[in-house]
């Protein structure tokens, strides 16, 4: 089957089109070979597998697998990529504003195209929650007296504190469609050993559905260095829904002021992150890496 390896701030995926007649045939069978395409000595390589689809109430839709399988309800990396792919293949009608289905609801995209090569979009990646049965966060594991932080955004669970590795760990949850624990550490992020401590709260109790965790150095108040371990990839370049949530963090925990546009350095690049009440608008690129068949 065909498929095509692209790029958001290095946050990569293996995209299949499968809004062609012959390709919606073989969906199955992607789906259970997302392991093997994503391991990257013996397969294709990357941090999951994208389905490109057609949407009946969208210009496309996109399902998201992580490496281990598991399927995600969004990926604010991958959907720019989804809108580069849809928009230089036609599936827009040449359309810069466009919409993709996801699991977590229709997502409006605005592409930036350059002598009709797109390079990127803004993404309108909705509202921040921060209710813990929307996140979800399983109150009855947090220590006695502990209570949600009351804020012009409602309840925010921040100061949670999560043990792992041999320390107390304190963050905020907070969902983007999918679950985040974002921690503002002290601790230089370029030497945490994140692969050691990643894995243990992405499956701790307090979160039944695990959860994407992000350790940032506060570079300024609009300003931030994120490095992210994400549920069921481990360690990736960079994070879109991750980088929304520390915008949204930073916010609630009175670090940046609402309305400005935060610039999260990751590991592959920078995303632009503009938090309001009523959303969020990332900003960041979106790149072809190559093409290729791969036989299932």
């Amino acid at each position: 089957m065909r498929f095509v390896k692209m790029n958001g701030c290095g946050n990569d995926y293996v995209y299949f089109d499968l809004t062609l007649r012959e390709a919606a045939m073989r969906g199955a069978d992607v789906i259970r070979a997302v392991p093997a395409i994503s391991d990257r000595h013996f397969g294709v390589g990357g941090d999951g597998v994208v389905l490109i689809l057609p949407s009946g109430c969208a210009d496309v839709r996109m399902r998201m697998f992580n490496a281990d399988g598991s399927e995600g309800k969004m990926c604010g990396n991958a959907i720019r990529c989804v809108g580069k792919y849809a928009y230089e293949k036609g599936l827009t009608a040449g359309a810069t504003d466009i919409s993709v289905e996801t699991a977590s609801g229709v997502k409006h995209l605005s592409l930036i195209v350059d002598g009709g090569i797109c390079t990127g979009a803004r993404v309108d990646m909705g509202r921040a929650v921060f209710e813990a049965k929307d996140i979800p966060l399983d109150e009855s594991f947090l220590p006695g007296g502990y209570s949600p932080a009351e804020t012009p955004f409602g309840r925010v669970w921040r100061d949670v504190p999560v043990r792992a590795y041999g320390q107390t760990w304190v963050g905020t949850a907070v969902s983007m469609g999918n679950p985040h624990f974002v921690v503002f550490t002290d601790e230089n992020v370029e030497t945490l050993e994140l692969d050691k401590v990643g894995k243990l709260i992405e499956s701790h109790h307090l979160f039944p559905e695990r959860v994407n965790a992000e350790f940032v150095n506060i570079l300024s108040p609009a300003k931030f260095r994120m490095r992210v371990w994400e549920r069921g990839s481990g360690e990736t370049m960079a994070c879109g829904t991750g980088s929304c949530a520390v915008a949204a963090a930073a916010v609630a925990n009175g670090i940046m002021r609402e309305g400005a546009e935060a610039e999260v350095v990751l590991n592959g690049g920078t995303l632009n992150i503009l938090f309001t009440a009523d959303g969020i608008t990332m900003t960041g690129n979106a790149e072809i890496n190559f093409e290729g068949d791969y036989e299932i």
